[in-house]
């Protein structure tokens, strides 16, 4: 599935065209749960480009309104939401209909996902490398370092060394990366209406993109190890624990007592078993 296939194509500079996008992603249709996993299944089973098409459009408004979450950045809006676009084509292709969950659940992630990187890439390339040599040493930078605490005197030495660039190079990129953003108001101003600060005019930077990334990239972890222990319950544990917790119409103890024909009692110690053998294997 390519981006031309499953989306309107969006230019950063041509208002017409994002006009044109936005009203799309309005007007697109809202599919029901069992249609969207009939499409969903088409494009697993069949590679049905078609149905992925259907799937995407019908999630545009969701990319459009996590997109203009990041305008505070000074990124245009059209860019954003054709990152956002991206995340959402990767998250139909990875879309399992059968764990019983809506598609705007699990595309969101992808989505963030997508706009967190682009944000963080163009805000910290403008915030700490402004020339083509500092921007190649930020990039090696970041991937050569283990943590995201400042580095010591024999990691800054090994890095020079590693990058081959001189040593005081690394201090002030490492500076750079590491320095956090504050003030330069004159003086306080309680009118803020008629501030003249330079800071008056930035965009808003408190959300540090960076560790949105990480927040969210540990969120996927998570939610990959819940699947992961999930999958290996049997079957009854497995069938009580999605109705009670991940459908979205949630049964009750009683609904799945008559369905098993046990007590609501054994529904309940099958379920806290099962959460208890998940957690062990999560905290592993």
């Amino acid at each position: 599935m390519t981006t031309s296939a499953a989306t309107v194509s969006l230019a950063p500079n041509q208002e017409t065209n994002l006009a044109s996008f936005l009203k799309a992603a309005n007007n697109a249709p809202v599919l029901t749960a069992e249609h969207e996993a009939r499409l969903a299944r088409q494009y697993r089973d069949k590679d049905d480009v078609e149905a992925a098409r259907e799937l995407v459009l019908s999630q545009l408004r969701h990319v459009v309104h996590v997109a203009k979450g990041f305008t505070g950045y000074g990124l245009p809006i059209a860019d954003l939401i054709q990152e956002g676009n991206i995340g959402l084509m990767k998250a139909v292709k990875n879309f399992d209909p059968d764990r019983g969950i809506r598609l705007v659940s699990y595309a969101v992630h992808w989505i963030k996902a997508e706009i967190y990187e682009y944000v963080l890439k163009n805000w910290k390339i403008v915030k700490v490398a402004t020339t083509k040599a500092q921007r190649k040493l930020f990039f090696n930078l970041r991937k050569s370092r283990k943590t995201l605490s400042a580095l010591n005197e024999s990691e800054t030495q090994k890095l020079a060394s590693d990058l081959d660039v001189p040593v005081k190079t690394v201090r002030e990129m490492e500076q750079r990366m590491t320095s956090s953003d504050v003030s330069f108001d004159g003086q306080d101003n309680d009118d803020d209406e008629f501030s003249t600060s330079p800071s008056g005019y930035l965009p808003d930077m408190r959300y540090n993109p960076e560790q949105l990334v990480m927040k969210d990239q540990s969120s996927n972890n998570n939610r990959d190890a819940l699947y992961t222990a999930i999958a290996d319950l049997d079957d009854r544990s497995r069938t009580i624990l999605e109705r009670r917790w991940l459908s979205e119409d949630k049964a009750t103890l009683h609904d799945l007592a008559a369905e098993f024909n046990v007590s609501a009692e054994r529904i309940r110690q099958i379920e806290k078993r099962a959460m208890q053998k998940m957690k062990g294997q999560i905290t592993l």
